[in-house]
């Protein structure tokens, strides 16, 4: 297993998987979009199992007058296939020490 960050080469791959949370947006949106959140430092990660994406997650490191310097998570989604496995688990428990490096006071996931 690997987690690591994803890049733009590798849209079709995530969007095989957040298109599973995200089931009304086609891919040109989801290619118009991810460059439009790239302002705001919007990352793209990915847990792989043998080169599959499994988990995906959108994250940035925010901040605001409530939660003060957050990693919020945009999108949080695993392959159909592979849920209740622990994978999800696996990539919150990397989000959180993700979001301890960024110096994050929490994790906030959107609704």
């Amino acid at each position: 297993m690997q987690i690591r960050e994803m890049n733009l080469k590798e849209l079709d791959v995530v969007y095989e998987v957040l298109s599973q949370l995200r089931d009304d947006l086609s891919f040109k949106e989801f290619d118009d979009l991810v460059y439009d959140m790239r302002h705001m430092d919007y990352k793209m990660i990915g847990l792989f199992e043998r080169d599959k994406l499994i988990t995906y997650a959108g994250v940035a490191v925010q901040t605001n007058f409530y939660d003060k310097r957050h990693l919020f998570v945009f999108d949080f989604v695993t392959d159909a296939p592979y849920r209740s496995k622990g994978f999800g688990k696996e990539m919150l428990d990397y989000l959180k020490s993700y979001a301890k490096t960024a110096m994050c006071e929490k994790v906030v996931y959107a609704n």
